[in-house]
């Protein structure tokens, strides 16, 4: 694989609950070095470390808290719910985190449900499962071969698996005397992130990169027909849906034929990222030189990218989340305090940098409804434009 893109000593996870800021700052770390196959377009960090990884209860991955992703949520479970007549059915999720998205499909098609995830931890989910749904506490794996389901979930899972192929196998396995069984993964879309130079989005937990040519050609691989393959929320997720069959199916040529365009989309990226970091540095250290205050909205993944990647730690002191359960708690590697948003009430920020654009309206209302006036600047905002600086205040 063709490595284009280097990060040294990373923290391991990003979304753990970690109760002060020396052990935040000390957290475990690995390095990162994508590579990039020009075969089949798979992008992957090839210095992994599987045995670095902490999937436990103080993995706080939930985005429950957002109105915004809670509307995407429920028009994706009505949409499975309606196209597969899922009704009484079976419904397996792999990856469940903690609960929401299969206890939605359980309720809107009183179906039963299994949801298996090591980080499930009932008392901190939003959700309150029938007794129609159980969870398994634990990572998918032969093991749970003989559950039986109709319809099998993954979402945002499958980039935190290494060996990609192995995996989408094993399920495939699972399914041999079940071929009417459907699957639905969501992935996060590499295509993005490439174009937007989204060093934010490259962490160590996201060990493996898709864009929609590469997941189609890895399910067919794997004994899978592809059903529908399509982007959604913004277009930041990838969904594919497929069933067990001889590795065929519908095709896509629009979404698929990317080899070409994913090997020109990482060549920019290998050029232009380090301009972009750079940019991102100066902007900030400006900011600091001048007195004024900037915030993180947004403590997850994202937040702890951009952290570490431009090694920030005086020029930002505070990152804000609406999750309850992060507040007070620090974020891996820079160790800045995680606050709720009453807190901007007070600390009047000069500068807040949306983690992820999508949420941008929310956040927006949020502050206005604080009295909160600041810059609101969203993170692509160096990346489509990395010869200018774009909307700096």
């Amino acid at each position: 694989m063709d490595v284009f893109y280097e990060l040294e000593r990373v923290p391991a996870h990003s979304v753990l609950l970690l109760a002060t800021r020396e052990e935040a700052v000390n957290y475990p770390r690995g390095d990162i070095r994508l590579g990039f196959c020009r075969s089949c377009g798979f992008i992957s960090n090839t210095a992994f470390d599987p045995s670095l990884h902490e999937y436990s209860e103080r993995y706080e991955e939930t985005q429950g808290y957002s109105p915004t992703f809670n509307a995407f949520a429920r028009r994706l479970a009505e949409y499975l719910v309606e196209r597969y007549d899922l009704r009484g059915k079976d419904i397996l999720e792999i990856g469940c985190g903690k609960g929401e998205f299969i206890t939605l499909l359980c309720e809107l098609g009183e179906n039963r449900g299994v949801g298996i995830d090591p980080a499930y931890v009932a008392e901190r989910s939003l959700a309150h499962p029938a007794d129609r749904v159980t969870f398994i506490t634990d990572f998918y794996s032969e093991q749970y071969a003989h559950l039986r389901a109709d319809f099998v979930v993954c979402k945002m899972t499958l980039e935190h698996i290494h060996h990609t192929a192995a995996f989408v196998g094993m399920v495939r396995r699972a399914l041999a005397d079940q071929p009417q069984t459907t699957v639905f993964f969501q992935i996060p879309d590499t295509t993005r992130v490439l174009e937007e130079i989204g060093f934010w989005d490259i962490y160590y937990e996201h060990c493996s990169y898709f864009t929609p040519g590469s997941l189609a050609r890895l399910f067919r691989r794997c004994g899978f027909d592809v059903i529908d393959l399509w982007r959604d929320y913004g277009d930041q997720y990838l969904m594919i849906e497929a069933q067990p069959g001889s590795g065929m199916g519908r095709a896509f040529p629009a979404l698929e034929h990317d080899l070409e365009r994913t090997a020109a989309d990482v060549e920019t990226f290998r050029r232009e990222a380090p301009q972009v970091l750079q940019r991102w540095r100066e902007y900030l250290a400006q900011q600091h030189a001048a007195g004024r205050r900037v915030v993180l909205w947004g403590s997850g993944s994202k937040g702890v990218a951009f952290l570490t990647t431009l090694g920030i730690e005086r020029e930002i002191t505070y990152t804000v989340d609406i999750n309850p359960n992060k507040h007070g708690t620090f974020m891996a590697g820079t160790g800045q305090q995680i606050v709720g948003p009453a807190f901007l009430r007070d600390y009047q920020p000069d500068v807040v940098i949306v983690m992820n654009p999508i949420y941008r309206d929310e956040i927006q209302r949020d502050l206005t409804t604080l009295g909160v006036t600041a810059d609101v600047l969203s993170v692509e905002m160096f990346g489509r434009a990395a010869s200018a600086l774009v909307g700096c205040a």
